[in-house]
């Protein structure tokens, strides 16, 4: 058995001094001294030994596992080191070469443009309102001269919720909230905010859109306040001289009504395929308060008038940078969107 012993540890130490990588060394490990590996064999056939070599043949067993596990142990590191050099050799880095640059981040371009509505009206006296997207058949129609049953109300089918909750279509139901619980001294507010319309999603509608609000309230107010502001911001936000024109139309929430165009801002009113050859855009709806609305929200319409008007943020921004698509603004392309980078 000694001499078994000691064939072992020779072939042993033999083969592992040609193993190259850890799986093998594992395998070598196993063979040698795994719980059913040769030199486990042989230290359970020691009960066959006569009583006083056991103590001799158990010392030399122990021996043995000691100098394989040595071994082993150098082996691994050995094994260890050559992968590193080679995974160092193989995945070295340049640390001359120039890192990639990161590129800023930026508002999207709708964002973009109504933070730069928000600023031309804050400019002009107004506050800012807000109010929730899911409302109430009265807040949303009721309030704003649309009983039920009223016909204009087709205009802006939207998603209900139940009979009396609904996504809302406009942000003038914000304009009816703040007339309930604010009286003007005088009351200058626009409303910015998502309005929801069961639309088709074409290159000019969306089922969700944006909206901007605007409503002034005080005694003596005019349709000629109405068009000054209006020109005001058509100037800020298209640049230039640009000109307006009201022409006469239908809201239910406002008499009389007006469409609001600005001098095309491509042919400067000379007549282009984008203006249709009309010289003129419509950017928004418009006109003096409905006496009707000003009741429902507490107010003397003897007193008092005002006027009101709403604008699609996405139709602005299709207009000011020239997208005819109102797609692009939904479909996280960043193509698309890097081009709007730092414009404010």
């Amino acid at each position: 058995m000694q001499q078994q012993l000691q064939e072992l540890r020779q072939q042993a130490l033999r083969e592992i001094k040609s193993i190259k990588n850890l799986q093998n060394l594992q395998e070598w490990k196993v063979r040698y001294l795994g719980k059913k590996g040769l030199l486990t064999q042989v230290l359970r056939s020691m009960g066959e030994l006569p009583a006083d070599e056991r103590p001799l043949m158990g010392q030399l067993v122990n021996e043995v596992r000691g100098a394989l596990e040595q071994e082993l142990a150098a082996s691994e590191q050995k094994i260890k080191q050559l992968e590193l050099n080679n995974r160092l050799n193989q995945e070295w880095i340049d640390v001359t070469l120039p890192g990639r640059r990161q590129l800023p981040g930026t508002e999207h371009p709708l964002l973009q443009v109504i933070r730069e509505i928000e600023d031309i009206f804050v400019g002009l006296g107004f506050e800012i309102a807000e109010g929730p997207e899911v409302e109430t058949d009265y807040y949303n129609f009721e309030a704003l001269n649309l009983p039920k049953d009223h016909p204009a109300r087709d205009m802006q089918d939207t998603f209900y919720i139940t009979e009396e909750l609904l996504m809302r279509t406009h942000t003038s139901p914000v304009q009816a909230r703040t007339l309930e619980r604010k009286k003007p001294d005088p009351l200058r507010i626009i409303c910015p905010g998502r309005v929801y319309r069961r639309d088709e999603d074409d290159a000019t509608h969306s089922h969700a859109f944006n909206q901007v609000e605007g409503l002034v309230v005080d005694k003596g107010i005019r349709m000629s306040d109405l068009k000054g502001v209006l020109l005001t911001f058509a100037r800020q936000m298209f640049g230039g001289e640009q000109k307006i024109r009201l022409r006469p139309s239908f809201f239910p929430f406002t008499e009389p009504s007006a469409e609001v165009d600005v001098s095309c801002i491509i042919c400067k009113g000379a007549g282009c395929r984008v203006c249709k050859h009309t010289g003129w855009l419509e950017i928004l709806g418009s006109g003096m308060v409905h006496p009707k609305v000003l009741e429902m929200g507490g107010y003397d319409s003897d007193v008092y008038t005002g006027f009101a008007f709403g604008m699609g943020v996405e139709r602005i921004a299709m207009l000011k940078y020239g997208i005819d698509d109102i797609r692009h603004f939904y479909v996280n392309d960043v193509r698309f969107l890097r081009q709007f980078t730092a414009r404010r």
